[in-house]
């Protein structure tokens, strides 16, 4: 077979790819030929291996795909692939669970910071401000742990903060799962998993149904003093509903790292609210998974959905 890698590799990624499949399969790099000759390469490629196909270049009516057999993308969410660029019943996979470990500690590292208060006692004592004995933070042994989206990387949430003795409650599409949970059901559970947590983590994929998900109505629900850390998907979280929460409610506070316009699917950064004039939240740029090896990590990962196609066998994370 024929792979083609869409996007510019980096470092020794180019090497590894070559080495990994000189014994299945032939490996093109589109950075390696001019525009104008990509249509040839496209159209002898079996196999697509991607980041982002639309800013790639990838669309059924600019290129020749009717000989790819299969796209497997570097990324673990799918929301910014439009289906409408591919033939209707090429398989998509998406990098599901690539980036779970480094993922899982940005989670609880965002957790600990926000319910420990250390931003605001920072800014503080920046200021001149020496405040030992009028604040108290929040004590986690014990506490509630709400994860929606229970796969890989709400799993390895759940192991990380095993050792501090917290209680999980589980979402996820199907309402079973093999590990240790003290509640886990589905989506039509929300309400039940919101109103009981002190910490709600949300990994969940984006789609038609979780779009929007947190709006107003969900956030009432909440503990006034919650945490609630987000490295999903922006769009999961209705972006006003927050802002007016976080803004009503000074005990309530936000760790966001996936927002709502971002570079990679928009090519800006925009925030239609003031979200960085309130003190109780706490910023990071969509870099939850980036990790010093985190580009081997999710090639690799990829590299072995990618065998499992040329051996005949059933991909994970099959988006279609």
């Amino acid at each position: 077979m024929n792979i083609l890698v869409t996007f510019k590799t980096f470092g020794n990624q180019k090497d590894y790819l070559k080495n990994i499949f000189k014994d299945s399969a032939t490996v093109f790099f589109a950075e390696d030929y001019r525009e104008e000759d990509l249509g040839d390469v496209f159209a002898k490629s079996d196999i697509l291996l991607s980041w982002n196909p639309s800013a790639e270049g990838i669309d059924k009516n600019r290129v020749p795909l009717g000989n790819i057999k299969f796209v497997q993308l570097m990324s673990a969410g799918y929301d910014h692939v439009r289906l409408d660029d591919f033939p209707d019943a090429l398989p998509i996979s998406c990098n599901k669970g690539a980036y779970a470990e480094p993922m899982a500690e940005h989670v609880v590292a965002m957790m600990l910071g926000l319910s420990k208060r250390l931003t605001v006692y920072h800014m503080d004592m920046s200021n001149g401000h020496f405040k030992q004995m009028e604040s108290q933070t929040k004590f986690i042994k014990g506490t509630t742990v709400g994860i929606v989206g229970f796969g890989a990387i709400g799993k390895a949430v759940a192991r990380l903060l095993s050792p501090f003795g917290v209680h999980v409650l589980a979402i996820n599409t199907s309402g079973k799962t093999d590990e240790k949970v003290d509640f886990i059901g589905t989506l039509s559970d929300l309400d039940y998993v919101l109103k009981n947590s002190d910490t709600l983590v949300l990994t969940i994929a984006l789609n038609e149904h979780t779009k929007g998900l947190i709006n107003r109505q969900k956030l009432e629900l909440m503990k006034n003093d919650a945490v609630l850390v987000n490295v999903a998907r922006g769009d999961i979280i209705d972006e006003k509903s927050l802002y007016e929460h976080l803004k009503s409610h000074p005990d309530f506070y936000a760790g966001i790292d996936a927002w709502w316009i971002e570079p990679f699917k928009y090519q800006k950064f925009e925030l239609h609210y003031p979200f960085f004039e309130l003190h109780n939240l706490l910023g990071s740029p969509h870099n939850s998974a980036l990790v010093y090896n985190a580009m081997l990590m999710g090639t690799e990962h990829a590299v072995q959905n990618i065998f499992r196609f040329i051996h005949g066998e059933k991909p994970e994370g099959l988006i279609r």
